[in-house]
């Protein structure tokens, strides 16, 4: 299955002209036990990413390759300084506040934690993440806070029953990612979007992230 995933985000990229190498596979392991973990990282598997931040908790140290650890669920303040302490990549800071409270309790001997920021596109009121007109606002209130790096956005399409419905999130978000670029100045790289249901849509439209977790562990 993963052979596959691979295979899948490698034609998406062709057929717009990039390569396999601009699109990092992030491989979803809620619920995922740390011996497949580890199996995932030997067959090279390089990011890791969890929902939450207290199963995080129980696999990080038990997991003894080394992997690139992101967190891709939604963050609560009160849960920052150990999501702060775990991860490498936090793909849904959409306040200030948990920002600020990232930056506070990274430990001083790591590298600054890579944030992005979490756009909601859908609409739906249950969704997190901060809307398209305030992301500009919430770059500006990020820049210079030490301890973390902003380094792009991320958004989670609408479910849809064809991958095509998706395309317009995808579009919309880096059409974003363009104008918040132009007016602050500060460079946005990373697009995370698409997971296993449109991923391939993702990479066509720009993702640098794919997060995908059925496509590579659900059973045969």
């Amino acid at each position: 299955m993963l052979d596959d995933v691979r295979a899948r985000i490698a034609s998406a990229a062709a057929r717009t002209g990039r390569t396999p190498s601009d699109v990092r596979l992030v491989a979803v392991t809620k619920g995922v036990d740390v011996a497949r973990i580890e199996a995932a990282i030997a067959a090279d598997v390089t990011d890791i990413g969890e929902n939450r931040v207290q199963e995080a908790a129980t696999k990080h140290d038990r997991v003894r390759a080394a992997a690139t650890w992101h967190l891709i669920g939604h963050l609560q303040t009160n849960k920052a300084a150990r999501a702060s302490a775990i991860f490498d990549v936090v793909h849904s800071v959409d306040s200030e506040r948990v920002a600020r409270a990232l930056a506070l309790h990274r430990p001083a001997d790591r590298d600054p934690l890579a944030v992005l920021i979490e756009v909601e596109l859908t609409g739906q009121p249950s969704r997190a993440g901060v809307r398209e007109d305030d992301a500009e606002t919430l770059v500006r209130s990020l820049l210079g806070l030490p301890g973390i790096h902003l380094v792009g956005l991320m958004t989670i399409a609408p479910q849809v029953t064809d991958p095509e419905q998706a395309r317009p999130a995808f579009v919309r978000l880096r059409q974003l990612r363009d104008r918040v670029e132009q007016a602050s100045g500060w460079p946005l790289p990373e697009l995370s979007m698409g997971m296993s249901e449109d991923f391939e849509v993702a990479v066509e439209e720009g993702a640098t992230m794919v997060r995908i977790g059925r496509a590579i562990f659900a059973p045969d």
